[in-house]
């Protein structure tokens, strides 16, 4: 599975305050879909938000292009040779920013047979595509920290982007990111996006009611509250703190788990669900 580097910013008011209860947090609802089989749809952001997610983005340029200029390496030497190597690369956003959802744990929680008393995904965070004149790409997550925007990560590649590109009216682009698997919910079908998703739910997808009874068979031991969650236990790691920049194994063994205040709490309460047990594909680095 690729694996990608992400490099964890932090902010003003520290990241250990972000963990619970600071989710990319939106304002307007998407219209729900049409069908009355499927779940309602997750809160979508309003425009004043992407605005600003878009601005704070804007505003970190310097910090993606010492990011693109070191590799998706922690970056090394003097502020001044990093400043000269990202302003080498003169790095430009290169996409619209966009929304990313990840499966809601509340969705996975929900007891009943069909699972559409909660919405699939839950809006995770903001993110825009970056990219250096060496054709090398960036995606930029921004997240509401308080009352104003700001970016908490930088990961190698566009695929936040990317897939959020792909929703078609009335879908909702997802990512399962326990497995790194990317779907589109449309018309109460959950369809593939990407190789490791058609290996989840089949090249043809499944319908939704059947994606619950397989996410709940995944997960439903291992949500916030569970003696999984009371074990400490993440897949054979234990999880790290995304403030102190800490985990168990090697960024080789295992990829950053969601740091940042938008996707740890994502799912509310239990956003942190997404850090405690998700193996991740990405490497990771403190921003200096």
């Amino acid at each position: 599975m690729l694996r990608r580097t992400l490099m964890t910013l932090a902010v003003a008011s520290g990241l250990a305050g972000l963990t619970v209860g600071t989710a990319a947090t939106a304002s307007a609802s998407a219209a729900a879909p049409a069908s009355a089989a499927a779940a309602p749809a997750p809160t979508a952001p309003s425009g004043g938000d992407v605005a600003a997610a878009h601005s704070a983005a804007t505003a970190t340029l310097d910090t993606v292009g010492r990011f693109l200029a070191a590799g998706g390496q922690k970056p090394q030497g003097t502020m001044q040779q990093q400043e000269a190597a990202a302003a080498a690369l003169a790095p430009r956003l290169d996409s619209a920013t966009l929304p990313v959802y990840y499966l809601d744990a509340a969705f996975v929680a929900d007891p009943s047979p069909a699972g559409t008393a909660s919405p699939v995904a839950t809006l995770a965070f903001l993110a825009t595509d970056a990219v250096g004149t060496s054709g090398t790409h960036a995606s930029v997550w921004a997240a509401k920290v308080g009352s104003t925007w700001k970016v908490v990560n930088i990961a190698q590649g566009s695929d936040e982007t990317s897939y959020a590109a792909q929703t078609r009216p009335g879908g909702t682009v997802f990512e399962e990111p326990q497995i790194g698997a990317w779907y589109q919910l449309i018309n109460g079908k959950v369809l593939p996006l990407d190789a490791t998703a058609r290996q989840s739910v089949g090249p043809q997808g499944m319908t939704l009611a059947d994606y619950h009874k397989l996410v709940r068979s995944r997960y439903a031991d291992k949500l916030p509250g569970s003696a999984y969650d009371h074990a400490g236990i993440a897949g054979g790691f234990q999880p790290r703190n995304p403030a102190l920049g800490k985990a168990s194994g090697s960024a080789s063994d295992t990829t950053a788990i969601l740091a940042g205040a938008a996707a740890l709490a994502a799912a509310g309460a239990g956003g942190a669900w997404f850090v405690m047990y998700r193996r991740t594909r990405r490497g990771e680095v403190i921003a200096a």
